[in-house]
């Protein structure tokens, strides 16, 4: 059996390869049944077990074992750890074993580009990242290689840390710079992604402009908003899976309001598959949660190249 660890998934993918295999996965389908989550900390939102499988019968299957504990980061440690176990679905034997947190922080940036591919302003100036974690300088890969900019930059609640993912990305040569004013910098951008844990909406509807491609990854939990209400009112809602409207604040609360409308939600496999649905002229929000059909489609994208690397 393959064994692909952290730096090995790295050596073979990048989130500009991944974009093309997981927006044929979209394309394609597959089996996606429900992922089971439970809480097993102390108290809710404490730490989360996932379980996401996937499978193409008479081709490949896959299962993502993770973990999610918010309080981590206090550690010095990730906050999401991960396994993911490919098999051969006609079968049933075990193929290969990837780090799942790898292959997580890539195919989350690779999904959200091909989002922004299909949904952002043709030519943007300037993208606006709202996080310091793990998946910042992935997102930055994914919509850079979507789309150009002139300008990026990095909000954070420290500045010491969105000063040391600026420096991550002037290394990769982006044009980064730290965002001092969240407001500020919100409404000078033309493409946002927010990767944060937040309880609370950090960005308001009344601060974006007309046209502005808003893209949420944090927020996984009914509880967590990474945007209010008015974001989601008057625009485009695509998400890479239909179960975000239980799960997650940031669209759950505005249906629950009536600012959102659930039956005109679009999914992303529609999306990609529908042309007549993209590019559209107003604002768009994509609502990534994460799907186990990216996770699939990159594991064996991956896992072919490994033979060759």
């Amino acid at each position: 059996m393959i064994r692909l660890d952290f730096t090995q998934l790295h050596e073979i993918a990048s989130v500009e390869a991944l974009i093309e295999p997981v927006q044929l996965a979209f394309l394609h389908g597959a089996n996606v049944p429900q992922r089971l989550h439970y809480d097993i900390g102390n108290e809710p939102g404490d730490a989360t077990l996932l379980l996401m499988p996937s499978w193409r019968a008479g081709d490949r299957l896959g299962i993502k074992i993770a973990t999610i504990v918010a309080g981590n980061s206090a550690r010095g440690l990730p906050s999401v750890s991960a396994q993911y176990l490919l098999l051969d679905a006609k079968t049933g034997q075990f193929l290969a074993s990837l780090d799942g947190r790898a292959l997580t922080l890539l195919r989350t940036a690779a999904v959200s580009a091909l989002a922004a591919s299909l949904l952002a302003p043709a030519e943007p100036q300037e993208l606006l990242l709202v996080g310091t974690g793990a998946l910042i300088p992935y997102l930055a890969s994914g919509h850079s290689a979507v789309r150009r900019y002139t300008a990026i930059k990095v909000w954070g609640r420290d500045k010491n840390k969105a000063a040391a993912t600026v420096a991550e990305l002037e290394r990769d040569g982006l044009p980064a710079e730290v965002a001092e004013d969240l407001e500020d910098a919100v409404r000078s951008s033309d493409v946002i992604s927010c990767a944060t844990m937040s309880d609370k909406p950090l960005v308001l509807g009344r601060w974006l402009k007309p046209k502005t491609h808003l893209d949420l990854v944090g927020g996984y939990r009914p509880t967590m908003r990474e945007a209010d209400d008015d974001c989601v009112r008057n625009a485009c809602v695509v998400t890479d899976t239909l179960t975000a409207l239980e799960e997650c604040g940031d669209l759950r609360a505005p249906i629950e309001s009536g600012a959102l409308d659930a039956a005109a939600i679009v999914p992303l496999e529609r999306l990609v598959r529908d042309s007549a649905l993209q590019h559209p002229a107003g604002p768009t929000v994509f609502k990534s949660v994460g799907v186990a059909l990216a996770d699939l489609a990159a594991a064996q994208w991956i896992v072919a190249r490994s033979h060759t690397a």
